[in-house]
C-alpha cells in the first residue's frame, strides 16, 4: 500500500489551508497510529520505512506551520507503539527513546553545530563522536541484578514495554550471567535476524505450510514476541548491544569505552562502530558503511552518531522524545527523473513568494509526485543563501528534466537537472518583482532568502491568511469560524469580513437587516448563526498573549507573544512601549541602512567593511533621539527571546497607518485580559531579573538560562534599572559598567553556582 498513505495528490504543506491542515493532521494521526501498531505491535508493517519517515516529516511540517493545531495524540510525541495482548507490562526505569533522523550531509553538519553551540564549543574544538550501523530490528532492554538476567522488555511506547524475559533467555547472544557486572545493569540493543537465517526460516515455513515473513525485521520481531518461548528458541535470533539504561555505577567515561565494556561482559557489539573526529569523519564512515551495506548479511537502514564523551551526553540531555546527543543518519530513499512543466508562485500569510515546481507526475518511493518545492529564487538560479554554486551552478528552467527526491521529507525536492535534455530555447526563469496576487512590489530584505509582498492588508493572499491565523486555535479560536468560513466571509458581498474587527461587528451588521442575512446564507440556519454570534461574543474577553499572537506579525509566534505579554502585562503598557520605541526603531533602520550601504560600497571596492560602532551606542550619543525612546527600545530588545529583528517587525507593524488603524478598530471591540509573569518557585533567585555576561566557564549560556528560569528567575538580555543581579564572567564589558552605574549587584560564576546550591 505504498502510495495510499500519503496520497497521489498530497498537497504541499505550504499550500494547505488551516481546515485542510486540521483534516490532514487527523488523517496522519490515524495512518501513523495504524503504522505504529502494524510495525511495533503486530510486526507486520504496511508501509515502507521511507514512507513512514515521510509521513512523520509531513506531520511535523504541518505542526510547525500550524502549531495551534497540534493534536494531543500527535505522532511527534509518540515513541514505539501499543503493547500486544498476552505479555506482562514492564515500566522502564529509564525511558527508551527514539532518535532524531537526518537525511543529508547538511543535517549532520547542523547536528554537529547544534551540539557545539549548546556546549559552548568552538567550531575547531575537538568533539568526538561514535558512528555505528543502525540495525533494522526490534529494540530490547535486558536488566541484570547481581550479574543475573532477571528481566527483558521490548521498547513498547518508550515508558512501558512487554515482558519477554523467557524468550530473551533463548537467544545465544544474550548472556544469562555476567561476572563483575554492576549491581544493576540494563543493557539495550537490537534483536535481529541474519539474511542467511531468514532465508532458511522462510524455507522451513514454506515446507511446513506456515506463514512466510516479508523481511528479516518482521521475522525477528515476530519470533521474539511469541507467547511460547519454545517457538522463539527454534528461531535463529541474534542481538547487538549498543546502549544501556539504569546503572548503579558507570560503565566508562566514553561511549566507545562503554561499548568495549559491554563486549567484555560477553555481549556482541558491532565491529563497524568507529570513533570520529567531527562531521567529515562521520560522513566518511557513513559512506563506508553504506558501501558495505549489501554484504553485511543483516539489514541496516542508516548510521547512528553519538557524542562520545558521556559527561557531555549528560550535559546535552534530552528533548521530549529524543536525546540531543545522538542522531540517526538514514539512507536515502528512491530518486526519479521527470519533466518540470511550469513554475508557479504562491503567496503566503507573511507575503512570502514561494516557487513551486509543477511536474509531469512520477512515482517516487511509492508515491505519485506532481509538485516539488523550489525553495526560493537563489535555489532556482543554482546558488545557496551564501551565493555559492549548488548543482554545479546549473539553474532550473521550465521544460527541464529534473531529478526529484523525497528522502525523509513529504514535500518532494529537486536534486539535479539534466542539461543534455534541456529543450532548445528554454529561457532562464525570471523571478517576479511584484506580487502575483495584488501587484504590489515584492522586495527582498538584506540577508533574507525570501522575497515578500509589501501589500499587507490590501493583498488578498495575506488578508485571507491573516484572518485564518487570527481565528486559529492558539489565537482567538472562535468555534464555528474556521478557515473555510473565513474564506467564504472574506468573499461575501453582503456580510464581508475583511479585517479582524469585522468579526466582532458581524452580529450588529446582520441584525440591522430584518431578514437576518446570515441565517439565510447557504450552509447557515438560525441555530448555527446564533451559535456563531455567541462564540464570537465569548471571545471578546481574551488574554493579552493571544491577541498579540493573533495579529500575525512577522516573527511574533506563540512563545514571543507570551514573552511580550508576561513582560508588559497589559495592552496599554505594550502599546505605550511600542509607541515610545518608535523613534529608536526608526533610528535602528537608518543605522541598518548605513551599515548595508557601507558593506555595499566595500564590496564594490573589493574590500571588507569595517563596522565597529554598536548601534545602541550610536543612538545613546544621538542628541536628537529622546532618552525615553532609547530606554523603551532597549527594554524591548532586552526581553529574553525578543531581539532586534522581532522588535523591528513589531514596532514597524504598529506604525503602519492602515495596519494600526485596523488593530485599533479590533481592540475597541475587545476586553483584553492582563497576563501576569510566571508564578515564582522557592529559590534564592525566584522572581528576580538576571543578566548573564562575559564568558561562563562551567556552564554555557543556554544551560545557565535554563537553570535560572527553572528556579523562577527571569533572564533578560540587557542591563536596566529593573535588573536585580548581573552574573559576569571573564570578558564582561559594557553590561558590567552599566550595572555598576545603576547600582546593580554583580557576582561571578562561582558565586552564582554557590547561590543556587550547585557549587
Amino acid at each position: 500500500m505504498g502510495g495510499s498513505a500519503v496520497g497521489a495528490e498530497a498537497k504541499p504543506v505550504g499550500d494547505l489551508t488551516e481546515a485542510e491542515a486540521r483534516a490532514e493532521l487527523e488523517r496522519l494521526a490515524g495512518v501513523l497510529g495504524a503504522a505504529n501498531v502494524a510495525y511495533h505491535t503486530l510486526d507486520a508493517p504496511e508501509i515502507s520505512d521511507a514512507e513512514y519517515d515521510a509521513l512523520k516529516q509531513r506531520n511535523a511540517g504541518i505542526e510547525a506551520r500550524f502549531p495551534a493545531l497540534k493534536r494531543e495524540d500527535s505522532p511527534s510525541e509518540q515513541v514505539g507503539g501499543a503493547l500486544a495482548e498476552g505479555f506482562g507490562k514492564v515500566r522502564h526505569a529509564v525511558r527508551m527513546l527514539s532518535l532524531e533522523n537526518g537525511f543529508s550531509e547538511e543535517d549532520i553538519r547542523d547536528f554537529d553545530d547544534r551540539v557545539r553551540k549548546y556546549l559552548g564549543l568552538a567550531a575547531k574544538a575537538e568533539l568526538m563522536f561514535t558512528a555505528e550501523p543502525k540495525i533494522d530490528g526490534l529494540s530490547l532492554s535486558l536488566r541484570y541484578e547481581g550479574g543475573r538476567l532477571v528481566q527483558a522488555a521490548t521498547r513498547g511506547d518508550g515508558e512501558v514495554g512487554e515482558n519477554v524475559t523467557e524468550n530473551a533467555r533463548t537467544i545465544a547472544d544474550i548472556p544469562r550471567e555476567i561476572p563483575g557486572a554492576p549491581e544493576v545493569l540494563e543493557v539495550r540493543g537490537e534483536v535481529y535476524m541474519a539474511h542467511e537465517d531468514f532465508a532458511a526460516l522462510n524455507a522451513r515455513q514454506a515446507e511446513a505450510g506456515g506463514k512466510s515473513f516479508a523481511n528479516p525485521r518482521n521475522a525477528a520481531a515476530g519470533s521474539l514476541r511469541q507467547l511460547d518461548a519454545e517457538i522463539t528458541r527454534a528461531r535463529p535470533l541474534k542481538f547487538f548491544a549498543y546502549a544501556w539504561g539504569e546503572l548503579t555505577e558507570p560503565l566508562a567515561e566514553t561511549q566507545m569505552g562503554a561499548i568495549g565494556r559491554l563486549g567484555s561482559f560477553g555481549f556482541v557489539t558491532n565491529p563497524l562502530t568507529r570513533l570520529c573526529d567531527g562531521p567529515d569523519e562521520m560522513l566518511a564512515t557513513y559512506r563506508e558503511i553504506e558501501a558495505s551495506r549489501a554484504s553485511l548479511g543483516y539489514d541496516i537502514d542508516g548510521v547512528v552518531y553519538k557524542v562520545d564523551d558521556l559527561a557531555l551526553q549528560r550535559r546535552l540531555g534530552f528533548r521530549s522524545t529524543t536525546p540531543r546527543w545522538a542522531i540517526a543518519h538514514k539512507f536515502p530513499a528512491e530518486l526519479a527523473w521527470t519533466r518540470l512543466e511550469a513554475i508557479d508562485i504562491q503567496v503566503g500569510r507573511t507575503g512570502a513568494l514561494s516557487p513551486v515546481a509543477r511536474l509531469l507526475p512520477v512515482t517516487v518511493g511509492g508515491v505519485v509526485v506532481s509538485n516539488a518545492t523550489l525553495h526560493n529564487e537563489d535555489y532556482i538560479a543554482g546558488r545557496n543563501a551564501r551565493g555559492e554554486e549548488i548543482r554545479g551552478g546549473k539553474d532550473i528552467r521550465e521544460g527541464d528534466w529534473v531529478q526529484v527526491y523525497r528522502a525523509g521529507d513529504v514535500i518532494p525536492k529537486i536534486a539535479d537537472v539534466d542539461l543534455s535534455r534541456r529543450p532548445e530555447g528554454a529561457k532562464p526563469y525570471v523571478f517576479p518583482q511584484t506580487c502575483p496576487d495584488c501587484g504590489s512590489e515584492a522586495i527582498r530584505e538584506e540577508g533574507d532568502a525570501v522575497r515578500r509582498c509589501t501589500g499587507g492588508l490590501i493583498c488578498p493572499a495575506q488578508a485571507v491568511e491573516r484572518l485564518k491565523h487570527f481565528v486559529s486555535r492558539a489565537a482567538f479560536d472562535i468555534e464555528g469560524l474556521g478557515a473555510k468560513q473565513v474564506e467564504a466571509f472574506f468573499n461575501d458581498e453582503v456580510l464581508p469580513i475583511r479585517e479582524p474587527a469585522d468579526i466582532f461587528t458581524l452580529a450588529a451588521r446582520d441584525r440591522s437587516n430584518p431578514l437576518q442575512k446570515l441565517k439565510n446564507k447557504e450552509g447557515w440556519g438560525e441555530t448555527s448563526a446564533a451559535n456563531l454570534f455567541r462564540a464570537i461574543e465569548e471571545k471578546r474577553r481574551i488574554p493579552l498573549n493571544r491577541v498579540i499572537f493573533a495579529l500575525g506579525i512577522r516573527h511574533v509566534g506563540e512563545v514571543a507573544a507570551q514573552d511580550l505579554a508576561r513582560h508588559y502585562g497589559t495592552w496599554e503598557a505594550l502599546t505605550a512601549a511600542i509607541d515610545a520605541a518608535r523613534p529608536a526603531e526608526a533610528r535602528h533602520g537608518q543605522a541598518e541602512a548605513a551599515v548595508l550601504a557601507e558593506r555595499q560600497a566595500a564590496a564594490e571596492e573589493g574590500r571588507r567593511a569595517r563596522v565597529t560602532e554598536t548601534r545602541t551606542a550610536v543612538w545613546e550619543a544621538d542628541p536628537v533621539l529622546p532618552a525615553a525612546s532609547v530606554e523603551a527600545w532597549n527594554e524591548l530588545i532586552g526581553i529574553d527571546g525578543i531581539g532586534a529583528v522581532l522588535a523591528v517587525s513589531l514596532v514597524s507593524a504598529f506604525h503602519q497607518e492602515a495596519e494600526r488603524a485596523s488593530i485599533d478598530r479590533l481592540v475597541a471591540e475587545l476586553e483584553i485580559e492582563p497576563v501576569v509573569a510566571r508564578g515564582a518557585v522557592e529559590s534564592p533567585v525566584a522572581g528576580k531579573t538576571l543578566v548573564f555576561t562575559g564568558t561562563l566557564e562551567k556552564m554555557t549560556r543556554a544551560e545557565a538560562k535554563a537553570r535560572a528560569e527553572a528556579l523562577g528567575a527571569k533572564v533578560a538580555g540587557s542591563v536596566s534599572a529593573k535588573t536585580d543581579l548581573l552574573i559576569a564572567g571573564p570578558g564582561a564589558g559594557s553590561k558590567a559598567t552599566k550595572a555598576a552605574d545603576l547600582g546593580v549587584e554583580v557576582i561571578d560564576e562561582d558565586a552564582w553556582l554557590a547561590l543556587i546550591g550547585e557549587a
